[in-house]
């Protein structure tokens, strides 16, 4: 398992099972490679399965650890999963606030392009009628129909 910036959060090799975990305190993307060699050219594969469970934030918290460091009763340890859970939930918010103005954006941009590519095609399409108009009269005109 490796990280954008090359680092290797996790490796191990010839390992045909077991349970996993790897902790970040930064929010990044993680690449996850796994290879799987055949013993023999003349083997069948052997399928295998590989289950990934991912958790983040307030889920990933191990809070009977923190209730162990700390010597928090029942109650404290309640109030502080609930804590964490409303800061967690402000920060989806504020997440979501951001990608919401950035889509706007986006949006609101697409829209100025499309009206401008609409009045260039309107006036494209004008300019191609006047040019027809022209050369007809042009032409007709060449072979003695109008004067």
């Amino acid at each position: 398992i490796t990280d954008t910036k090359g680092h290797a959060a996790f490796n191990r090799e010839n390992i045909d099972k077991g349970i996993f975990a790897v902790n970040s305190d930064e929010d990044d993307i993680f690449d996850f490679c796994f290879i799987s060699y055949l013993q023999a050219a003349h083997q069948m594969p052997q399928p295998r399965e590989v289950h990934i469970e991912m958790k983040h934030g307030i889920e990933a918290k191990n809070y009977d650890q923190v209730a162990a460091i700390s010597k928090l009763k029942p109650l404290e340890l309640e109030l502080q999963k609930l804590d964490d859970l409303s800061a967690a939930i402000i920060g989806d918010f504020e997440y979501m606030k951001k990608r919401e103005q950035a889509m706007r954006d986006t949006n609101e941009s697409t829209n100025a392009r499309i009206f401008y590519l609409s009045i260039f095609s309107m006036l494209c399409l004008l300019g191609l009628a006047m040019w027809q108009i022209i050369y007809l009269r042009q032409f007709f005109k060449a072979k003695k129909l109008i004067d």
